[in-house]
């Protein structure tokens, strides 16, 4: 725990094993590795705020080694890996191992991600190197056959709900199980984002007249809360009798939400189609992927959401 940092996030982030929340299995395996200072090259894979980042920075903390960190959403060109990472493995170093975390690897180009697997051959003698994405099937085959392949699940919504409330007490805010609960039903799996919420709604409540007795408290503030539910609604929407009013309902969901990046709405879309449109699935299938590759081509990408749920609807 980093006391000086401002932000929740980055002052609760985990510095040892045993403090890392959920996941016991990929924590036992870790261990064995880092026991004997070596690892292998990963990629850790799964939702956003789950702690992949966080892992792979505990990982590197707990080494003897070297270490670059690159964010791929950022730097994302084959020019990165020629450059920043084969010139780092390429320096020699004091420290038995070197280790580089490409964060966001998903983002990583596929001529960059080709150049990767052989930079990852080249220096396998004294370099590993550590992947995280939220879509493993991102990654080309050839990159995640060089690299052990970790699924970070999220932690269960209690497991959550205890850490909000232990970092809570440690922070001396006032707080409500209630508010926790809507925290956790807003944000869940997010941890980054059920942190980031609690700093938001975080008040300091001075007494004029004795100015020693200030409060801390959480008090939320529910109609910026972003719900995590919103997939679930659209889900109900589409589930109904086609009407007239399905779009607009579902358009005014989508607003309420404040999302702008649809790909885990996509993904959930295709994962229950046999519910809203049984015998349809291959051509929620096809529309699904047409919208998600146009929206790489899309400012405003939900425009692009929206022209797909018309479609959806219409299959009915």
């Amino acid at each position: 725990m980093n006391k000086d940092h401002g932000l929740l996030v980055e002052r609760y982030r985990p510095i040892k094993l045993n403090n890392y929340v959920g996941n016991e299995n990929i924590k036992k395996i870790i261990n064995q590795y880092l026991e004997v200072n070596d690892i292998q090259n990963f990629i850790l894979y799964g939702p956003a705020g789950t702690g992949k980042t966080t892992l792979a920075k505990l990982i590197v903390k707990n080494l003897n080694c070297d270490f670059k960190y690159i964010n791929a959403s950022d730097e994302r060109g084959i020019d990165t890996i020629r450059e920043k990472v084969a010139g780092f493995a390429a320096v020699a170093s004091f420290k038995p191992l070197k280790v580089v975390i490409l964060d966001e690897a998903d983002f990583l180009t596929i001529q960059a991600q080709a150049s990767l697997r052989n930079t990852i051959e080249k220096f396998s003698k004294t370099t590993r190197f550590i992947l995280t994405c939220n879509y493993i099937e991102r990654i080309i085959d050839p990159l995640q056959s060089r690299c052990q392949t970790l699924k970070i699940i999220p932690p269960s919504k209690k497991d959550v709900a205890k850490h909000l409330a232990w970092i809570l007490n440690e922070e001396k805010i006032a707080y409500s199980n209630d508010d926790i609960k809507i925290i956790v039903n807003n944000c869940y799996p997010d941890l980054r984002r059920c942190l980031n919420t609690i700093q938001l709604n975080t008040i300091k409540e001075e007494d004029e007249l004795h100015p020693e007795h200030s409060i801390t408290t959480l008090k939320l503030d529910k109609s910026v809360l972003v719900s995590s539910n919103y997939m679930t609604d659209i889900l109900k929407e589409l589930i109904k009798p086609k009407s007239k009013s399905q779009f607009n309902t579902i358009r005014q969901i989508i607003a309420n939400s404040g999302v702008n990046d649809f790909d885990e709405l996509f993904r959930y879309l295709y994962d229950k189609a046999e519910k809203y449109l049984p015998g349809k699935e291959g051509m929620v299938a096809y529309y699904i992927n047409e919208h998600s590759y146009q929206s790489n081509f899309r400012i405003d990408k939900e425009i692009n959401c929206m022209s797909l749920i018309n479609q959806l609807i219409n299959l009915k």
